[in-house]
């Protein structure tokens, strides 16, 4: 009895000793859900700032602020120990800062320097605490005006980091709150660029020296529409990027003229932002990719009055640019010299997508009745009319290298900011552009190669062949298309509008942006259980995505189509029938005011967007795009009609759409009704007829995925 006193004890023991761990075992394990639960918070918080930044100015108010701050907020109370806890912490801090320049609200300044001084106590390690302490030093003297507390700032910066890359800007700033400039007479609207004078020896007061030879004459001055009384502003960067080609969108407060270049050996890619200044939160940043194609991107305050964004780049092909409003920004695609063969064999990793549930009828209706006395401003503003777009001209020819603009000159004008750390040396520049420009603007370095896959003419199957239930493979995935012994990889649904764009809104209140996102999720549900199909959606909910981020995210996932889905409108209530677009220039006006409306700009705006489309397109793409909107046209006209009730078939056009320039896949933009028809407007209300829209799309992307005989969807858009 007694020898099996201390077994008993040894185990009484141990059990005592589980039950301890117990809790921490249980801590661990509720730490690491916090941590998830954190991560998906900031997707979300991150979904909400995009959102933000995709309505105009005009139209956020300082509500809408505080819902994305207290989203980003939320991720550090879920826990303070969360990879992405700084980063929410640095972003709060930027939207208030813009949040008291865009109100005039000093509260809101004071709240964001409170939560950079935050982050610099609570997470000393973090790689946003150098920048932090800057940035404190700019908000007191630029959107505070308190010089005291700035300079107190700056001295602070450059005793902690008298070696960092932003000490001499620190410095100057220092310089300037304690030699203050005079009152000016009168103060320029935007920097004034002069060829230097031979005899004068410099640039006079209120220029900036620009020493070039006498063959390439200086910039003419271009204004920029001020924002407040002051020099519209950079607010901010945002960039996607795969292994040979990159997307980056510059924000700014105004429509502003810029000029683009290329600084080979190694390649960068600059854009000079004539008339603006950085926002005291982009100065002096870098951002640091490293993603494959894009390594780098730097911001500074090139000259007064300029501010240049460089992107490092791997060896660049092409490269173009152009403005979007509402609010704006520079949209810039670059391609590199990866050469086709290589493109399109690259190996193509599983995107698996969350496939929500579509939205019933009832739900979509209360919807419409909640938000149908919201207009669609977005669709309504125009681009401001600029005089230089008369003489504003996109260059598709290599002009001779020219100097860049020359350092600032001591006697600057009192209207002109210090300069600060430059983002570029002094090396030989190749400007895409002539002078300054709103206008869009393309560069092409080296040729790009095409592969144009075969179509075949022989059908093997019947479509019928393609709507059996797709079998997963071994491993789970349903990537292989069994009926056709075909890979297509990836398909993005692009829903369009969302969120306040509500898109044309029927006469009964039915709202184009509910209409399409049921009709995607209903069609990228019959992609995934028929097709095998790997589906991407641009978005699943009421969210508003900005045109830019739609192409990006279907190039950023290497997807194999692109089919985004709109509905039309007409001042002719009478109007009905179905038509799909692929990216072209065109002559038709009926097409490019179709272009207008979907993309939110001006007719003016479009007929710019027509001649960047030329340069851009390469003819197998064209083809293949062409081919995709046949099939998408044919099926989707066919599907909808029936003995009593023809629908009208519109045709395939062309016309360029924002949402479809820079895809480097075959992608079309279907117009699956006219909303704005009483019957059909009644008849989109329907489930049973939402569900045939998604049938009739469904079928027409098998009828072209059937037709390319072997070849994997993905080389059609590889091949740049």
């Amino acid at each position: 009895m007694r020898s099996g006193l201390p077994i008993r004890r040894l185990a009484l023991a141990a059990a005592l000793a589980a039950l301890c761990l117990l809790p921490s075992l249980a801590l661990a394990r509720s730490l690491a859900q916090r941590k998830i639960q954190a991560l998906a918070q900031f997707e979300s918080a991150e979904k909400m700032r995009e959102e933000l930044n995709g309505r105009p100015q005009s139209e956020r108010t300082a509500r809408d602020y505080g819902k994305v701050i207290a989203a980003y907020r939320r991720v550090y109370f879920i826990t303070p120990n969360s990879s992405k806890a700084d980063a929410s912490i640095v972003t709060m801090a930027e939207l208030l800062a813009e949040q008291g320049r865009a109100f005039e609200d000093t509260k809101a300044s004071q709240e964001s320097i409170k939560q950079y001084e935050f982050l610099i106590e609570q997470y000393p390690g973090s790689r946003h605490k150098t920048e932090a302490l800057f940035t404190i030093g700019k908000i007191y003297q630029e959107d505070l005006g308190d010089d005291d507390a700035a300079k107190t700032a700056f001295e602070d910066f450059l005793q902690q980091h008298p070696r960092h890359r932003l000490s001499p800007a620190a410095r100057q700033a220092i310089a300037d709150i304690e030699h203050p400039a005079k009152p000016p007479g009168k103060k320029s609207a935007q920097p004034v660029i002069a060829k230097a004078e031979a005899s004068s020896g410099g640039a006079q007061k209120g220029e900036t020296a620009d020493v070039k030879s006498q063959s390439e004459p200086a910039s003419k001055p271009v204004a920029a529409p001020l924002v407040n009384g002051r020099r519209p502003l950079v607010t901010g960067i945002r960039h996607w990027s795969t292994p040979d080609y990159t997307r980056v969108a510059i924000d700014l407060e105004e429509e502003i003229p810029y000029e683009a270049g290329r600084i080979p050996s190694p390649d960068r890619i600059f854009f000079d932002l004539h008339g603006t200044k950085l926002a005291p939160e982009l100065v002096g940043k870098s951002f640091d990719v490293e993603d494959g194609f894009l390594k780098r991107i730097r911001v500074a305050q090139y000259q007064p009055g300029m501010t240049r964004v460089v992107l490092e780049v791997a060896p660049v092909s092409e490269y173009s640019a152009f403005l979007l409003p509402n609010p704006y920004r520079l949209i810039v695609d670059i391609h590199g010299q990866q050469p086709a063969a290589s493109a399109s064999a690259r190996e193509r990793q599983p995107f698996p997508a969350e496939m929500p549930q579509p939205k019933t009828s009832a739900e979509n209706s209360s919807s419409a009745a909640a938000m149908s006395s919201r207009s669609a401003a977005v669709i309504r503003n125009e681009v401001p009319t600029d005089a230089v777009r008369k003489n504003a001209a996109i260059s598709s020819t290599t002009p001779s290298p020219v100097k860049p603009p020359g350092k600032t000159s001591a006697a600057r004008s009192d209207a002109e900011e210090p300069k600060e750390a430059p983002a570029e040396s002094k090396t030989a520049e190749v400007k895409a552009t002539e002078r300054p420009t709103t206008s869009p603007t393309f560069q092409a370095v080296t040729p790009r190669e095409e592969h144009k896959p075969s179509r075949g003419k022989e059908k093997e199957r019947e479509i019928e062949a393609i709507a059996r239930e797709a079998k997963p493979s071994a491993d789970g995935q349903r990537g292989l298309i069994r009926a056709l012994g075909l890979k297509i990889g990836k398909i993005v649904v692009d829903a369009g509008h969302g969120g306040h764009d509500t898109g044309t809104i029927g006469p009964r209140g039915l709202m184009e942006k509910d209409l399409v996102l049921d009709v995607s999720l209903r069609l990228g549900k019959l992609l995934e259980n028929r097709l095998g199909a790997d589906v991407i959606y641009t978005r699943n909910d009421d969210t508003f995505i900005p045109l830019e981020t739609r192409t990006a995210v279907a190039n950023q996932s290497e997807a194999d189509l692109f089919i985004s889905v709109h509905a039309n409108s007409s001042h002719d209530s009478g109007a009905r029938g179905v038509e799909t677009y692929y990216l072209n220039f065109t002559s038709s006006p009926e097409a490019l005011e179709v272009a207008a409306r979907e993309n939110a700009v001006s007719d003016k705006s479009i007929h710019e967007l027509q001649d960047l489309v030329k340069k851009i397109a390469l003819k197998e793409k064209i083809e293949e795009s062409r081919e995709f909107a046949t099939d998408v046209q044919r099926a989707l006209h066919s599907g909808l009609s029936s003995r009593g009730n023809s629908m009208r078939d519109r045709g395939v056009k062309k016309a360029p759409f924002i949402v479809l320039i820079g895809a480097n896949m075959p992608s079309v933009l279907a117009e699956i009704s006219f909303v704005s028809n009483p019957k059909d407007e009644h008849k989109l209300q329907t489930p049973e007829y939402r569900q045939k829209i998604a049938e009739s799309l469904y079928r027409g992307i098998g009828e072209y995925v059937r037709g390319l005989s072997g070849v994997k969807v993905a080389s059609a858009g590889a091949a740049h």
